[in-house]
């Protein structure tokens, strides 16, 4: 006789999309092979093209966990290396009915988990998430995790800087039921960015429940440089502007501040070196204010880190502005060309 599902434990998929992640990904799966859950769990782990030691890793992963039948690691090509592409393919791959996604560099608190299986049972809801708690391994990546925690840095947002409990837009990654992501078709590819917020716009018009909530959470390990730093944020600020021409009832005042103080800045050094020095007043004022709120974030780091904060502050406040402002209606027209309407459920 077949042994009866565990309600209580259902079986878990982890999906994770991985490109050149040879620091983090032994750590990150190791933390989910870890897990203090009951019940059977399966990483499925899609390669793209990477140019380090990422395939090689991957690969001991799944000759150490194949002899475990409850635990067990395997891979899938996705040879695009895009995010939602490769969400997609291990979706595909994946045959458990809670599906976690966790990127390369995520670390799973201990009982994440089943703290998400729980809460998916308790309040009903399609997809459930946390925080996402930054933590660095040197000084620059502490000054980032520094950053990307505090209001100044990231303004309201909950699963930078927590809240209490209850529906929400989107989350950071999300524990889905399977049978949502399978409604809606999975993610939808033309967002190599903000995917998560797509699919979570369409759970939500077909009445499907988003839920935050701060006893989930995943240590996320920040970007190594400046120029990484930068470029991530570019990109965020990029598709940022994306989702509000997609969706215009999407934005607000905490998405238009870095694309402001941007043009601020720029006309402040403009005015102030062709006309009078008191153009100088909104970029020293910003320096001034992101030196002072540097002050509150850095409590309890090194000396190092905390000289640091305001450069990381500057990176991502610029960078997401100039992201934003610059990115192409071409990119937008394209992604509302692939628009996928909400699946309603035939119930």
């Amino acid at each position: 006789m077949n042994a009866k599902p565990d309600v209580r434990h259902p079986a878990v998929s982890v999906i994770m999309p991985v490109l050149n992640e040879e620091r983090h990904l032994r750590g990150s799966v190791q933390a989910i092979l870890a897990q203090e859950y009951d019940g059977e769990l399966e990483v499925v782990i899609a390669l793209g093209p990477s140019t380090d030691c990422t395939d090689e890793i991957a690969a001991q992963l799944v000759a150490e966990t194949a002899s475990n039948t409850n635990k067990r690691v395997h891979t899938v090509p996705n040879p695009t290396g895009r995010t939602p592409a490769a969400l997609n393919a291990a979706i595909k791959a994946s045959r458990h009915p809670v599906v976690v996604r966790v990127d390369g560099h995520g670390m799973l608190s201990p009982n994440y988990i089943a703290t998400a299986v729980r809460l998916l049972e308790e309040t009903g809801a399609q997809n459930v998430g946390g925080i996402m708690h930054a933590e660095g391994e040197n000084a620059w990546e502490d000054a980032v995790a520094a950053a990307m925690t505090s209001k100044i840095g990231v303004g309201n947002a909950a699963f930078h800087t927590g809240g209490q409990a209850g529906p929400a837009e989107t989350v950071y990654l999300g524990v889905f039921r399977r049978e949502a992501l399978e409604q809606q078709g999975g993610y939808n590819e033309e967002f190599v960015r903000a995917q998560d917020w797509e699919l979570n716009f369409r759970i939500r018009e077909a009445g499907g429940l988003i839920w935050f909530s701060p006893e989930l959470r995943v240590s996320y390990r920040p970007r190594p440089n400046v120029r990484a730093l930068a470029k991530q944020y570019k990109d965020y600020g990029r598709w940022r502007h994306v989702v509000a021409r997609y969706h215009e009832g999407s934005i607000n005042l905490r998405y238009l501040a870095p694309p402001t103080a941007v043009c601020a800045i720029a006309a402040g050094l403009v005015a102030g070196v062709a006309l009078t020095p008191w153009g100088l007043v909104v970029p020293g004022g910003y320096l001034a204010a992101i030196a002072a709120g540097s002050v509150p974030a850095g409590r309890g780091l090194s000396v190092k880190a905390r000289l640091r904060i305001p450069v990381a502050l500057a990176t991502m406040h610029m960078s997401w502005g100039w992201g934003f402002l610059t990115s192409p209606k071409s990119l937008a027209k394209r992604v509302i060309a692939s628009r996928r309407p909400a699946v309603l459920s035939a119930g």
